[in-house]
């Protein structure tokens, strides 16, 4: 029976049941001649007739690129460019000019004969998509070149328009077009057509497109850059075109499947589609049927396209620049080196004695797809087993595959739970062997010992799945693997259970947090009430600190009880009983972390951003007139901020702890800054403190965290504060400016929108909950001590004041009474800055706070010859200086244990 919304070709010509051959099995098991009957069940579904291809977009951007690079080039290498024009203008000045006549004549009517040609052959093949994509790539590249002719008219440097244009030959006082109008559409249109994949219409295409640069050189129309700009214009708007409506959609269908098995020698009957149960990284493993045939056993097929070929480009482009060579694969393949990897994978592993499905055909499909013609195995996956049925036999099994493998130096590089396939009598079969590799080196065949692990361990637990494990490789290949046991070392999907399990084991520590906490909270207002008349006395106070301290240790104890051991660090911990000396340490896979990737990219702009200020500077004359006194004063303020961080992170502290060793961990933080985001270095090197300074894990996560969202809080308060009084400043009554109530609209806009779409709102308070999960107990302890409670506050408000101080004593420093801002102004700009700052994730905000910073200052009417270096100053005060003092601060406190 058919699936509904099967793609229609898949269903014309399926004969009904009246009209069918008689199939019944004969008692010896013999058939009766059947017909061929292209029936498929389950075929793609209402296949779309456009995709979007992701290699057009990678052309369209190398298009941009070029395009950019050749402006580039017209720009700053003005010599180079006048040199190369001199140099074809004489070569080309010998040319006959009987041979330029004929060469224009030919390229004029060729440029216009070959597109129409090519879209009546096209026509004739009922082509028209491919025609109708390509007038709109022609009519957009002619709107882009009209506006590009306009921009070097009228705004492009100097040097660009004499790259692009020449005096023109008929008017002196004229300019050449810096980019042909007829051109670029005609490159666009041929482009877009796909003409560049039929051999003999590319050659006709580049004959026309030599023969008519040539003829315009010679007789001096243009110039060699426009040439190359034009070019790349109509090429890069085609492919830009084809990327946004899409490409026609050239996928197989079943009956081109059932075709293509006819032409290797078999008779189908029918071929149903099997479903993937993990679409996220089906894209390359191609679609799957079972196919029944006249006679003999059924088969397997595996068919590649180049569409779904190319699902998950991104993904793995990005994973080729993140990680290190070896723990890598090739993007993306073209079809035929798809087809040899997975059929000597298939060959290899068999030979290797594991047991693996058998190959018995390839073909092509087209030129877009190719079929892998399997013996049939039959079975289930191990995702799709029960848990009862994973016994330990089949365990030890599937452990004895991978060995099979690895003895020939065989990686397989996705041992997940659909990768393994238990037939009817039990025994495993690796499928999915096109991702592997031949002659791998260990670290592969390490990350496929540590895959195995985890999947297996994600049905079966820990213990069970190391000890299958040890019972075949032997602890010491076990043990190997250690290094490799880490997130990034393992597939796309499983990364995303292990994520979905690590959720889910926060909100049961969270919910027993919060069960413990409203336990203890009736009990306690109930004695309170009773004790209510006595509250003054020592014995109350006694009493209710107890009360406290009984409520602390019910929640440590519910935290305790509720901690749960990730699956990576249980399967360390099974290891590390057999082999207690086994390495741990992850080994190094990643090149280069987004982290790190978007810092230097922040990085640089900040520093393209300072520059661009700092050149317009003299730094000797502003330095020789600077007053040292404000130098200083800015110095004072920076020194003193530490304390008031102390303060503030104290005051929500109940527990005694040293204030001095406190600023001391303050100081350190300045140098985790470094190489740590701020917001992120700073709230662990505080959790970290506090727990060496005596208080509970769990108090000292919630003490921050109160701090933090105390802090939150004031920061807010403040920025509208000041804010309301900067737009009060110029305005004779205390109404705010336009623009202070615009920006205090657009906040409430963005909450407005965040609580009323319930994905954002799920995601904001499941966030801002992980983040204060135990704060509330935390405060109701805090509120009990009012003198705590004033020290915090205090402390973040003179934390921000010395801040503010501290940028208005550097702007001071090098401006004057002319120059000068307000307070408010100032404090504004800083609270800003700071916001950005701690959202940057590069280390300490570099370049989003000097950037920050330095518009702002100039926006409330500072000059960016004073703005500039005061910003620079006041970084240099705040980040870069203590940087040596939190060093040293940082190692005296990791040898007093307190760090």
């Amino acid at each position: 029976m058919k699936q509904q919304g099967a793609h229609p070709e898949d269903t014309e010509g399926t004969p009904d049941a009246s009209s069918r051959p008689d199939t019944t099995e004969e008692p010896d098991g013999a058939h009766r001649d059947v017909a061929h009957i292209d029936e498929v069940e389950g075929d793609e579904p209402l296949l779309p007739a456009r995709v979007h291809r992701p290699s057009d977009l990678m052309r369209l951007v190398g298009g941009l690129l070029a395009v950019v690079v050749l402006l580039a080039i017209a720009a700053f290498a003005h010599g180079t460019t006048s040199g190369l024009e001199q140099d074809i203008n004489k070569g080309t000045g010998q040319a006959p000019d009987l041979l330029i006549k004929i060469a224009g004549l030919a390229s004029s009517i060729a440029i216009l004969l070959v597109p129409v040609a090519f879209a009546i052959e096209r026509l004739i093949k009922r082509d028209g998509l491919r025609i109708a994509d390509g007038v709109l790539a022609a009519v957009l590249a002619h709107g882009v070149t009209l506006a590009t002719d306009l921009w070097v008219a009228r705004a492009a440097p100097d040097s660009i328009q004499d790259a692009l244009t020449q005096p023109s030959p008929g008017d002196i006082h004229a300019l050449t077009d810096p980019v042909h109008g007829y051109l670029a559409p005609v490159i666009a249109y041929m482009t877009a057509v796909g003409m560049s994949r039929r051999p003999r219409w590319r050659a006709v295409l580049w004959v026309v497109l030599l023969l008519d640069a040539f003829s315009m050189l010679v007789t001096g129309y243009t110039t060699p850059f426009s040439i190359i700009l034009t070019v790349l214009i109509g090429w890069t708007v085609a492919y830009g075109t084809l990327y946004a409506v899409g490409s026609p959609n050239v996928r197989p269908t079943g009956r081109t499947l059932m075709a293509g098995l006819r032409t290797v020698g078999f008779r189908p009957v029918t071929a149903s589609r099997e479903e993937a149960a993990d679409a996220a990284e089906s894209g390359d493993r191609g679609r799957r049927y079972f196919v029944t045939l006249e006679d003999g056993p059924p088969l397997d097929v595996t068919v590649v396209d180049r569409e779904q070929q190319a699902q998950g480009f991104f993904y793995r482009a990005w994973r080729n620049l993140a990680l290190r060579g070896f723990a890598t694969r090739r993007s993306l393949q073209s079809l035929r080196q798809a087809l040899e990897q997975e059929a000597l994978l298939a060959y290899a592993a068999i030979a290797a004695g594991a047991n693996a499905p058998k190959l018995i055909a390839t073909s092509e499909l087209g030129p877009d797809a190719v079929m892998l013609v399997y013996e049939h195995t039959g079975g289930h996956t191990l995702d799709s087993l029960a848990d009862e049925e994973i016994t330990d036999d089949l365990l030890r099994d599937t452990w004895h595959q991978v060995k099979a493998l690895q003895s020939r130096r065989i990686a397989h590089r996705r041992l997940v739970g659909d990768a393994i396939l238990v037939d009817r009598s039990g025994t495993v079969i690796l499928t999915d062997l096109r991702g592997g590799e031949i002659a791998a080196g260990d670290l592969l065949l390490r990350m496929d010992v540590s895959q195995l692990l985890v999947t297996l361990g994600l049905r079966v637990g820990a213990e069970r799945a190391v000890a299958s494990a040890l019972s075949v490789l032997g602890p010491d290949a076990v043990a190997d693997c250690l290094p490799m046991l880490q997130p990034i070392a393992l597939s796309r999907s499983t990364r995303a259970t292990l994520r979905r399990l690590a959720r889910e084991r926060a909100e049961r520590e969270r919910e027993a947090v919060l069960e413990a906490s409203r336990h203890s909270r009736p009990a306690r207002a109930h004695d309170a009430d009773d004790s209510r008349p006595a509250v003054l006395d020592k014995a109350g106070k006694k009493a209710v600190r107890a009360e406290q301290r009984a409520e602390k240790r019910a929640i440590d104890e519910a935290i305790e009880e509720a901690r749960e051991e990730d699956l990576l660090s249980q399967i360390r911990h099974e290891v590390l009983r057999i082999r207690p000396q086994a390495p741990v340490e992850p080994a190094r896979l990643e090149r280069v972390r987004p982290r790190t990737l978007i810092s230097l990219i922040a990085g640089a702009i900040g520093a393209y951003f300072l520059l661009t200020q700092l050149t317009h500077i003299e730094f000797g004359p502003l330095i020789s007139n600077a007053e040292w006194g404000w130098v200083a004063a800015a110095m004072l303020f920076s020194a003193l901020s530490y304390v008031a961080a102390a303060m503030a992170l104290l005051g929500f502290v109940p527990e005694r702890v040293p204030f001095l060793r406190t600023v001391a961990a303050q100081v350190a933080g300045s140098f985790v800054k470094i190489v740590a985001p701020a917001a992120v270095g700073g709230v662990a090197l505080n959790t970290r403190f506090l727990q060496r300074a005596g208080v509970r894990p769990g108090l000292a996560v919630a003490s921050v965290g109160a701090s933090q969202l105390f802090g939150l809080g004031c920061h807010i308060l403040m920025l509208l504060a000041f804010g309301y009084l900067t737009g009060t400043e110029k305005t004779p009554s205390l109404s705010p400016s336009r623009t202070v109530i615009g920006g205090l609209l657009t906040v409430a806009v963005l909450v407005l929108v965040v609580t009323s779409v319930p994905f954002l709102r799920k995601f904001v308070v499941t966030r801002v909950r992980s983040l204060f999960a135990g704060v509330v107990p935390r405060m109701l302890d805090v509120l009990q001590r009012p003198q705590k409670l004033i020290t915090g506050i205090g402390g973040m408000l003179l934390l921000t004041a010395c801040f503010v101080m501290c940028l208005d004593a550097s702007v001071r420093a090098f401006g004057d009474e002319s120059t000068s801002v307000s307070i408010a102004s100032v404090a504004v700009v800083f609270l800003a800055g700071n916001a950005l700052g701690s959202a940057a994730p590069t280390p300490g905000g570099v370049g989003a706070v000097e950037a920050t910073l330095t518009v702002g200052l100039i926006a409330v009417g500072l000059p960016s010859e004073v703005a500039a270096p005061a910003v620079l100053l006041f970084r240099l005060l705040t980040l870069w200086l203590p940087v040596l003092p939190g060093w040293l601060a940082f190692n005296h406190l990791t040898r007093k244990a307190a760090l």
